[in-house]
């Protein structure tokens, strides 16, 4: 609201004609102006389809668009906002409009959501779907393991999914942090090592409330009877706990490292940054999770 809603014009290959910001909503409440200049912006464009972002005040904006009258029909969609910002704070994206800043630019990608072909979108993301599809076989290979541990309690396997997650939710929460931060030049390079030990601090805490969160839910549902974990419960709490920690630790490392490491080298790291958190997080969360299970768990349920 406060901001005003960033509005771009783009031709049919998706190229920036005009940007400019209007503000029919409140605290500044210019809803005339702002009508006047969609319809003036229509017209001069000759503009078709309209794309609003789905995020603040996406509903309030879409009504006021489409209460206006145009000198034509237009097709008004309201579509997903995810990767906006991502994009927005790539080097492709700064190459490509360095005289402009992240809103613009996010306010581009979303508006080439309507025009982008079938070609482009594969083009765009196959790359790196094949890069994630081979780490995951890596993640199988990692579980193939430890099939003999599984074997023997196969408890463990339960929490394999909600430990792979809560690693790669903070690698990739982390990554895109940094990502932004070095885009907007909030970060340099050098300032890797004052990123390290923040994330050092920050990845233990945030793993300690997974963690407890985890252990709590494990008793409640072990003295509710909703699950049946054994007479072993306690270490086997213990056990997703404690790898949560580490876990989430490593995740928030890589995840806030990594980026740093592939501007280095020369890559983009909006782009690159997620399949290389993905892989890192995935395998070694796994190897994390059976050795520390077969520490406490050793001679009891292994």
């Amino acid at each position: 609201y406060r901001t005003g809603c960033k509005i771009v014009c783009l031709d049919a290959q998706g190229s920036l004609l005009h940007n400019e910001t209007i503000y029919p909503h409140p605290p500044k409440n210019e809803y005339s102006q702002a009508a006047r200049s969609i319809v003036k912006l229509v017209e001069q464009y000759q503009i078709e389809a309209i794309a609003i972002g789905n995020g603040t005040a996406s509903r309030e904006t879409e009504q006021f668009i489409t209460s206006q009258r145009y000198d034509r029909e237009l097709q008004v969609f309201v579509v997903s906002e995810d990767g906006a910002s991502i994009y927005s704070a790539s080097k492709t994206a700064r190459d490509e409009f360095p005289e402009y800043d992240v809103t613009v630019r996010g306010a581009v990608s979303i508006g080439r959501r309507l025009m982008d072909p079938l070609a482009e979108l594969v083009k765009k993301r196959a790359g790196w779907l094949v890069i994630l599809f081979l780490s995951e076989m890596l993640t199988a290979s990692a579980m193939g393991h430890f099939d003999e541990e599984i074997s023997k309690a196969v408890v463990l396997a339960l929490f394999v999914p909600l430990i792979i997650s809560s690693g790669g939710n903070s690698g990739s929460q982390a990554a895109s942090l940094i990502i932004r931060a070095l885009a907007l030049g909030e970060l340099k390079m050098r300032n890797w090592w004052y990123v390290m030990r923040k994330e050092l601090f920050s990845g233990v805490l945030l793993g300690a409330i997974l963690g407890i969160i985890g252990f709590v839910r494990i008793w409640v549902w072990q003295e509710a009877g909703l699950y049946d974990y054994g007479e072993y419960w306690v270490w086997i709490g213990l056990s997703v706990s404690v790898s949560l920690i580490f876990i989430v630790l490593w995740g928030t490392l890589s995840g806030s490292m990594i980026p740093f490491l592939l501007k280095k080298v020369g890559l983009d790291p909006a782009t690159a940054s997620a399949p290389f958190v993905a892989t890192l997080v995935d395998v070694t969360g796994l190897i994390i999770y059976f050795t520390i299970a077969a520490l406490f768990l050793g001679g009891k349920l292994l």
